[in-house]
């Protein structure tokens, strides 16, 4: 007898990670609000908002490793173009969010300041309902759905995989930076969206509305986790393995991998611009830069220091890399390239597992010491 879905789902994780997801979860909706409004600014253990910012940023990042696991970790499809995903939800919500701006801005118009500036008279068509919130989640998902979809079925039908797969994915993403940058295309050019306001009335930069967002990234971030534990887990996950490590056996014993393949790529996608979606309102502004080559082969980078086909290892490694990033970005700005460059060729050659392999080992050899 098949069990209910929902049996199948809590099944996904075990007692200990189900228990590590509670305490992750208590920290960021009870913890953390405790620390930041009732504990003085002058405490020890105020968390300010610098670092409700800073750690709201790197847990979308984290929601980004998991879909780019998602699909090279257990699909065996390495993308250097994630960050197109990520941008185009930032982009669709951030069109609501600039709307909500109104004759606050600099201009005093209803249509956005760089409108103004650049002389247009009224809104794109592809503006038209961003002014509600509805509307704007929809396209977080929608477009970034669609775009994978007519990309990856066309790729996948031709059986484009490796390292062409990669160079093609990074090329789609550099020419959709270069489409954003310019003027013309009505989405901010070089500067993209800032000086947010409002998100369904309340001020964006409030304390609460911190924490809210804050919060839903955190929530996002456990529910994404224990749906990718249960995806892999299942007879799609399964099959999708196999197509990583036999593709023609799999095709010879009657698996057609376009859907397979399709299909998480597709869902990957979506990930991603949820991703984007949170991250636009918690640092405040989205440009085309988020697009560029260099930020797709980070996200490669953090899934590769965690350990892919692990999902938790990813979540370790955007964390490890990005605080490391913060970290070096300020005491020294001009290593960080160099350092990022070492940690990659070090983890791709001694730890090719990542940091969740190199842990397994260390238990193993305790364990058998023991």
């Amino acid at each position: 007898m098949r069990k209910p879905f929902i049996i199948r789902l809590l099944s996904a994780l075990d007692s200990k990670q189900w228990l590590a997801l509670g305490i992750f979860l208590a920290f960021a909706l009870i913890a953390v609000p405790i620390l930041h409004l009732a504990v003085p600014e002058d405490s020890a253990f105020h968390f300010s908002t610098y670092m409700i910012t800073l750690i709201g940023k790197i847990m979308c990042y984290a929601l980004v490793a998991v879909a780019m696991d998602l699909i090279w970790g257990y699909g065996g499809i390495l993308s250097l173009g994630h960050g197109l995903f990520f941008a185009l939800g930032g982009y669709a919500f951030g069109m609501y969010l600039m709307r909500q701006i109104g004759r606050d801005g600099s201009y005093q118009s209803d249509l956005p300041d760089f409108m103004v500036f650049l002389d247009w008279k009224e809104l794109p068509w592809f503006w038209v309902g961003s002014d509600h919130i509805g509307w704007a989640a929809f396209l977080v998902v929608a477009v970034p759905a669609l775009v994978a979809f007519v990309f990856g079925y066309f790729a996948f039908r031709s059986r484009i995989k490796g390292v062409y797969f990669s160079i093609i994915t990074q090329a789609l993403t550099y020419a959709a930076m270069l489409l954003f940058f310019r003027n013309e295309t009505g989405f901010g050019g070089n500067n993209g969206f800032t000086d947010f306001k409002r998100i369904l009335g309340f001020p964006i930069t409030s304390s609460e509305m911190r924490l809210v967002l804050f919060g839903l990234t955190a929530i996002m971030l456990a529910v994404t986790l224990v749906f990718s534990a249960w995806l892999v887990k299942s007879k799609f996950g399964r099959v999708l393995t196999a197509i990583r490590d036999a593709e023609s056996r799999v095709m010879f014993i009657g698996y057609n991998p376009l859907w397979y393949k399709l299909t998480i790529w597709v869902i990957s996608a979506v990930l991603c611009g949820i991703a984007g979606a949170l991250y636009v309102p918690l640092v405040g502004i989205i440009n085309p830069s988020e697009m560029s080559p260099a930020n797709s082969i980070e996200i490669a980078i953090w899934v590769a220091v965690g350990g892919r086909g692990t999902l938790i290892g990813p979540i370790i490694g955007a964390f490890v890399v990005n605080l490391a990033k913060s970290w070096f970005t300020v005491s020294f700005p001009e290593y960080w390239l160099f350092f990022l460059g070492l940690l990659f060729i070090v983890v791709t050659l001694m730890l090719p597992q990542g940091l969740v392999g190199l842990w397994k080992k260390v238990m193993k050899k305790e364990g058998a010491a023991a």
